[in-house]
């Protein structure tokens, strides 16, 4: 099939459309968390994981568009410079994410994903030109921010270290909601043509800030240390673990689709109702979590998670106040379909 441009969505309704940019963004963003996990518990090294995920991605695009499969936008300065900030966030969002995955367990990174809407709802509302929430949808978040509060009661790494447990979650709250306010912003003011383009800036501008993170973090060095005492080693085995080439190959694949999809999703909703739909799809892969990981949440804090999902059901999208972008559509049916859908999937 040759490639599409972001207007080409053979023939299928609006509504239609959205639901599948939406189902396919969530799969391949609760599966990516999890298989990072996977990864990092076999190669603790979260910046060069992120970085050839990345390259990766670029090698499929050039690869693709050498068979005429796709079509990519020409690299041009005028479109470099707005991602380069969107890049900025994007690495360094990405950073403190696999930061927490490695130091923490998952429900801690999907709480702090959960606070991400009420920082988006504001910025909808200064900068991208939507009403504020209503008070159903405030009501709505002040119950997804309860139950965040609730988890951190009952987790214990909170008990015996406080807030410094949740130095690298709260600063990837942070970032990610820039990043979703922006993301919005530049994804319909500029001029790129096909949905390679954005996929093929974001991964083209984010490798080399992995890189300087890998450096800060001391990748090399555990990596040359690791592979060092592997050659040393009498029994002859791989310098690297098979079972973590092999998850990287997968994350790969995944991130590659996650790049595609999250544009995509971007691309017909409005910011804040893309992050809810990111919270609400990682809130879901808890219930994957429990049966791989012994490091999960006390029955308390799976009950204030459960809070979290019921806020996001609650939420309304905020409307425009003077126009509708087009490819937008109301978010409250929607959401509760692709929950039915994933729930019915589980």
């Amino acid at each position: 099939m040759s490639g599409l441009s972001r207007g080409q969505c053979l023939s299928l309704s609006p509504q239609t459309t959205v639901a599948l940019a939406v189902i396919s963004y969530s799969f391949c963003s609760g599966s990516l968390v999890l298989v990072n996990k996977l990864i990092l518990h076999h190669l603790p090294y979260p910046s060069l994981v992120i970085t050839i995920q990345l390259w990766s991605t670029l090698l499929f695009i050039q690869v693709a568009e050498a068979f005429h499969l796709i079509e990519v936008d020409p690299v041009r300065w005028k479109c470099v410079k707005p991602y380069l900030a969107y890049t900025v966030a994007f690495s360094l969002g990405v950073y403190c994410n696999m930061k927490s995955l490695s130091l923490s367990n998952v429900e801690t990174v999907i709480v702090f994903r959960a606070l991400a809407p009420l920082l988006v709802s504001a910025l909808d509302a200064i900068f991208l030109g939507r009403e504020w929430p209503s008070l159903r949808s405030w009501g709505a978040l002040g119950i997804i921010a309860f139950g965040a509060y609730g988890y951190a009661l009952t987790d214990s790494q909170f008990q015996t270290q406080g807030m410094m447990a949740y130095w690298w979650p709260t600063l990837y709250l942070l970032v990610i909601s820039f990043e979703m306010a922006y993301g919005k912003k530049i994804i319909t003011g500029v001029d790129l043509h096909t949905r390679s383009g954005p996929v093929m800036y974001t991964n083209m501008l984010g490798w080399p800030p992995m890189l300087g993170f890998a450096a800060m973090g001391g990748e090399y060095g555990r990596l040359y240390e690791h592979m060092e005492n592997r050659a040393h080693d009498s029994d002859d085995g791989p310098l690297l673990p098979p079972a973590g080439l092999a998850l990287l190959l997968l994350g790969c694949m995944v991130g590659t689709g996650i790049g595609y999809t999250g544009w995509w999703c971007r691309s017909k909703v409005s910011a804040a109702s893309y992050t809810l739909i990111g919270v609400m799809n990682k809130c879901l892969t808890v219930l994957v979590n429990l049966i791989i990981w012994d490091q999960h949440a006390p029955p308390e804090g799976i009950v204030s998670l459960s809070l979290c999902l019921l806020g996001g059901v609650l939420y309304k999208q905020a409307p425009m106040k003077s126009f509708k972008v087009e490819g937008e559509v109301e978010m409250e049916p929607l959401v509760r379909s692709v929950l039915k859908k994933n729930s019915n999937a589980v």
